[in-house]
């Protein structure tokens, strides 16, 4: 399963086509347990199962409670203990102990608050689960929890209420198909980003530079209106030549990107700064510009300049400006 159709979106089908569905959801991890809160299966009312809350260590456990749970329309916290030889199994060093809820659809988890869940995270909203930690059966919210909401960080409250953080997939978008952008779009891949490359020149933004990926080769003022840049996408601006650069930054300061990073030397940011502060851009709107970009680790060559800069983008996720 995907982020996007995932355990909520099989369950408000399974609902829907009468076949019944159950919820599983990580809400509570103690040591190395297999995955991490938040983790979500679902089950249907004859015994399919998709998605893990435990790596394949308890799953058929949580799958016969699960159908207990939709035949009694009751909402239940299983608790399980991993152990080392299981863990082992699954690629861990230890066991631990996971809390897992059990939410039938219907009439625990409803079914209009499943709907709208699942249009959300079509819409690339953000949106928190919260539900009694006990029994299940809760609403959405969309604002407060923040902390949550930036460290994408499921969990129980102090008063016992559990919070399921429901996050767009993370996005970075690349305007410069050049070497950096060749280790930077792998490297992102693997810290969780979906990488999307644009650059009109159809020399460097080609399929034998970047297999497999998704390459926009629009001028980046047209390729940003039709990504659609939100507060869960990076811009790297990687081709420090202003008539690509400004195009797209002209877009992205207008909007909620929480990263902004432009390649180019104190002197070429120097320039680019005069340039937008002489389109009307407030000292504040071009703050937001991570010049030159990446941290600065010393880095040397495209590979350790990718480190840099997604470096960057994790501590501005993660940690703030």
């Amino acid at each position: 399963m995907s982020a996007l159709t995932g355990a909520p979106e099989l369950a408000l089908d399974w609902h829907r086509a009468g076949r019944g569905a159950v919820l599983a959801t990580v809400v509570e991890t103690w040591g190395s347990a297999p995955r991490r809160v938040g983790s979500q299966m679902v089950v249907s009312g004859d015994g399919q199962i998709e998605g893990s809350v435990s790596g394949g260590c308890v799953e058929g456990a949580v799958m016969m409670e699960a159908i207990d749970a939709l035949e009694a329309c009751k909402g239940t916290l299983l608790e399980y203990g991993v152990s080392d030889g299981d863990a082992f199994a699954v690629g861990l060093a230890c066991g631990g102990t996971i809390r897992v809820l059990v939410e039938p659809v219907g009439p625990v988890l409803d079914e209009d608050v499943l709907a709208e869940l699942v249009a959300a995270r079509s819409a690339r909203q953000a949106v928190a689960y919260v539900c009694d930690g006990k029994t299940g059966g809760g609403h959405l919210v969309r604002e407060g929890f923040d902390t949550r909401f930036r460290m994408d960080r499921s969990g129980v409250e102090e008063d016992g209420r559990f919070v399921a953080i429901h996050n767009p997939p993370l996005r970075l978008v690349i305007v410069g198909a050049v070497h950096i952008a060749q280790n930077l779009v792998p490297m992102a891949r693997l810290a969780g980003f979906d990488p999307i490359i644009v650059d009109p020149r159809a020399a460097f933004g080609s399929e034998a530079r970047f297999p497999g990926e998704t390459i926009v080769d629009e001028w980046p003022d047209e390729a940003m209106a039709q990504i659609g840049l939100d507060a869960r996408t990076a811009l790297v601006l990687l081709t420090h030549d202003p008539k690509l650069d400004d195009p797209a930054l002209h877009v992205a300061l207008k909007s909620d990107v929480f990263y902004i990073g432009a390649l180019g030397s104190k002197r070429t940011h120097a320039g680019r700064v005069e340039r937008l502060s002489e389109a009307g851009y407030s000292q504040d709107d071009i703050a937001r510009i991570h010049g030159p970009i990446g941290l600065n680790i010393g880095a040397a060559g495209p590979s350790e300049i990718a480190v840099s800069v997604l470096a960057e983008m994790v501590q501005v996720l993660r940690v703030g400006a």
